[in-house]
């Protein structure tokens, strides 16, 4: 089991929650034929905070990926590129560690963050990321009785 984060492009995804969750599962079930492992597809707020990422986090796959794991092996994280996405999954013993970079580059690179774990959408502001969505524990439990 992994934990899940994604980054995006804040101008390509939709502005209601619901919207937004139906996009995340589009974009992560979509097959158009780009290399998900190559960070030159997305957007360059995106490629610019996948740079400063992969500095913490090394990428298991793909472009510019080591033969070797780091030292710390619990770092090396699988990332999926979309245009305008990227969707990391990190290690359960590094959550703490993967939430602060990913959060803190993404305000420092203005795109968008979201925790797939808690369902939270944040977006780029002035003052930096403020929280668009967040779907509560009781949210989350009736959806489950509805089917949702």
């Amino acid at each position: 089991m992994s934990y899940d984060l994604m980054v995006f492009n804040p101008e390509a995804a939709p502005k209601t929650h619901q919207a937004f969750l139906d996009w995340f599962t589009d974009a992560m079930e979509a097959d158009d034929g780009i290399c998900f492992m190559d960070p030159a597809v997305a957007t360059a707020p995106l490629r610019d905070w996948y740079a400063d990422m992969v500095e913490i986090f090394p990428n298991l796959n793909g472009p510019g990926a080591s033969e070797e794991l780091p030292e710390d092996e619990a770092t090396a994280s699988d990332y999926s590129i979309g245009k305008d996405a990227i969707y990391v999954c990190f290690a359960w013993s590094k959550t703490e560690q993967a939430y602060s970079a990913c959060f803190e580059l993404a305000e420092k690179h203005q795109v968008g963050f979201f925790n797939a774990q808690s369902s939270e959408v944040w977006l780029p502001g002035p003052a930096g990321l403020k929280i668009a969505y967040r779907k509560t524990l009781l949210d989350r439990i009736t959806s489950r009785f509805r089917g949702a």
